[in-house]
């Protein structure tokens, strides 16, 4: 039987990656850590190979989407690039048995974790599915989730791992790829000890999965979302759309069928935010 695994890959979980330098196109790091990036995703995607998985899709997904140098990708790694993309961070997860989480940082607001943000750093304040304050960790497992679709494995920042990953997800292996002395500093591994720790990471993560001791993490159904902004003209973009509640300055709330159209509707939200943005600052 044909086995698919799925990868989401962000950058500010990266080891080694604390700098704004490293995050955009421009940055006079940004090569760094495309590089990093890929030889991360090779060793996850080579491990799987080696426990049985046959093929590997690999989401491209922080900033642009176009991180990875898709040269250095194996012949058996499907890579999704290019931004905006519907489903954002999970494009073309359906279908797959099993997801991982590489590059993933703590949800906004967390203390001592490397560029906390949740989404947008530039729009997003706070993210609240049911009542839960969400991580992006969270929201994209959830929607998984709602596919059948479990997260076996979680490497990122040690914040991410210890507030987030254990208590929602304890089936899931988390491997800390860094660990934050502030929000642009951190300790990182030796990038053999990182290769190492990822290579039985998901030799244990596949185990578990086999054994049917990994579970889907679900949201209840119908959805409810609260979103503050970090600016209120964010807020007044949102309620051109109907079923969007203004709540106070900053926030929104809206109720939905189902985690795939919360996920849609947080989206084109960012999106406009972005726009607004756009227009008060050129």
């Amino acid at each position: 039987m044909w086995v698919r695994a799925f990868i989401s890959l962000d950058l500010e979980g990266l080891p080694y990656i604390v700098s704004r330098e490293h995050l955009f196109v421009r940055g006079a790091l940004y090569s760094e850590a495309r590089r990093i990036a890929t030889e991360i995703v090779k060793t996850v995607a080579g491990a799987l190979r080696e426990n049985g998985f046959d093929e590997v899709t690999v989401a491209d997904s922080h900033g642009p989407m176009v991180n990875i140098l898709p040269e250095e990708m194996p012949e058996y790694v499907e890579l999704v690039r290019g931004f905006p993309r519907p489903l954002s961070m999970v494009t073309s997860a359906r279908g797959s048995d099993a997801a991982l989480f590489l590059g993933y940082h703590a949800k906004a607001g967390t203390g001592r974790a490397t560029f906390d943000h949740t989404y947008s750093s530039a729009s997003v304040d706070r993210l609240e599915i049911n009542g839960v304050e969400v991580s992006e960790f969270l929201l994209n497992a959830y929607l998984l989730g709602s596919w059948g679709i479990p997260v076996i494995l979680v490497g990122g920042d040690r914040r991410l791992i210890e507030a987030d990953v254990k208590v929602h997800a304890p089936w899931a292996v988390g491997i800390p790829l860094k660990e934050a002395v502030s929000r642009y500093a951190a300790r990182s591994p030796s990038m053999a000890r990182i290769k190492g720790m990822l290579e039985a990471g998901v030799e244990e993560a596949v185990e578990r999965f086999r054994k049917g001791r990994t579970e889907l993490l679900t949201a209840e159904e119908p959805v409810h979302v609260s979103l503050r902004f970090l600016n209120s003209a964010f807020a007044d973009a949102s309620e051109l759309l109907p079923f969007v509640r203004r709540v106070d300055g900053k926030t929104v709330e809206f109720e939905v069928e189902t985690v795939e159209n919360a996920y849609r509707t947080v989206e084109l939200l960012v999106l406009a935010a972005a726009g607004v943005n756009a227009i008060v600052t050129r």
